[in-house]
């Protein structure tokens, strides 16, 4: 759903414009002027409102391995998400993410992974049940997640990235619930034992299509998922697999993070098949504000953000010390001069091709903050409301609008959470 097709050819008003003052004159220039400030001001207005108005959930938003410490305080560290960002820009919800690389699948690495898990869930827990209990509160239901709002405070949900930190101990996906988990993504950069990825690594042994897709193992993750009221996340996974796991599941499932493959070839991205099977399954596609997954980069921008990885010894977002992310930063932002990247506007154009294909209830809105996500007028958490007023700019409604922040969201996560229920016996 562009702007064109929302409002008509933006060509024509400009031309319509031009020939107005070129009949009437400087005074209509200068009318013309005065009206568009005022439409302006009543856009930013109205947006605002329902920016205020909405609950607004962003479902991936990545930490580090010392968050929630004295090094990392979640209040005003600088990073993209904090907890003061979150409060000036109007986002009311964070999926808090337990994200673990892919590594060989050794018995010690996944012991490594399952440890590094742990690290994770207890600085989340930190955060919310020590250190700020009184500004954010940890949601295990879709109802939680309202009512900590409604109390006035911001709100902490739990994903993990990357099945692997399961190995392949189906138990301690109840474990991770108990704790607060509320989606997994199935694999990550890598393929594991539950799933292929969209990007499987050559240095790990990977081959394409390894699992056939979902594997067995990972049809009984899957089946164990919707038991406990876990979402099952496809974001990452190859389209083999994604369509697999939407076969598979008997409750919705996200992709927590992934943009449109039409408007960026990125194996990333979720191209109209994997679209339309989402609709059919009643899942969401949480568009992800990426640079790479918004827009194609050009090949000179590549090669010196790659370079730039090689300079700092880039491993991994998560794993940066302050030196690395202070080198990073500053070279992201040279290269972001020389070759300026996606903005708000490149971002919600796949929120309107996603929509014109698969109707409104099936997408909703996600960054990527501190794990490389990020784009021109979204760069932090404090900027969330600029994504509001683009929407409202192309004729989104509030009801629409709300959907999109964060309906949609729930709504998934009720469903995970009725067919939990009725699997379970209760």
């Amino acid at each position: 759903m562009s702007a064109r097709s929302r409002f008509g050819s933006t060509a024509a008003v400009a031309v319509t414009v031009w020939l107005s003052a070129c009949t009437t004159g400087g005074d209509a220039v200068e009318m013309e002027s005065a009206a568009g400030g005022a439409a302006s001001a009543d856009l930013e207005s109205r947006a605002r409102a329902i920016h205020e108005a909405v609950l607004t959930i962003d479902t991936h938003d990545d930490i580090p391995f010392d968050f929630a410490t004295p090094e990392v305080d979640p209040l005003n560290a600088d990073r993209q998400v904090n907890l003061q960002k979150m409060r000036a820009g109007g986002l009311d919800v964070g999926f808090f993410i337990v994200y673990v690389g892919q590594t060989e699948r050794t018995p010690e690495n996944v012991e490594r992974a399952k440890a590094d898990a742990m690290t994770k869930f207890e600085a989340i827990h930190r955060m919310t049940d020590e250190m700020y209990p009184d500004r954010i509160g940890l949601a295990y239901s879709a109802d939680d997640a309202v009512r900590i709002h409604e109390e006035g405070k911001l709100v902490a949900a739990i994903g993990i990235e990357n099945g692997y930190v399961i190995g392949r101990d189906l138990a301690l996906l109840e474990t991770y619930h108990d704790l607060g988990a509320r989606y997994v993504t199935l694999a990550h950069n890598g393929n594991n034992d539950i799933a292929d990825s969209a990007q499987p690594d050559e240095a790990f042994g990977d081959t394409p299509g390894e699992n056939g897709g979902v594997s067995e193992f990972g049809g009984r993750v899957i089946a164990e998922m919707n038991r406990l009221g876990i979402m099952v996340d496809v974001s990452h996974i190859s389209k083999e697999a994604s369509l697999d796991a939407m076969r598979l599941s008997r409750a919705p499932v996200i992709a927590s993070h992934s943009s449109v493959r039409a408007l960026a070839d990125h194996p990333r991205n979720m191209d109209d098949e994997q679209l339309r099977a989402l609709r059919e399954n009643g899942g969401v596609i949480q568009v992800v504000a990426l640079d790479d997954f918004v827009r194609t980069p050009a090949a000179e921008r590549e090669a010196a953000v790659d370079s730039l990885r090689a300079a700092i010894g880039f491993e991994g977002y998560s794993s940066m010390t302050d030196e690395q992310r202070a080198a990073w930063e500053a070279g992201v932002a040279a290269i972001d001069e020389r070759f300026p990247g996606p903005d708000v506007s490149d971002f919600v154009d796949h929120i309107d091709y996603a929509v014109e294909l698969i109707g409104i209830d099936h997408v909703g809105i996600s960054s990527d903050f501190d794990g490389g996500g990020g784009i021109v007028g979204w760069e932090d958490a404090s900027e969330t409301f600029n994504v509001t007023l683009e929407l409202v700019r192309r004729g989104y409604t509030e009801e629409e609008v709300a959907k999109l922040w964060g309906e949609n969201t729930l709504r998934v996560w009720r469903a995970v959470e009725d067919v939990a229920a009725e699997l379970r016996g209760r």
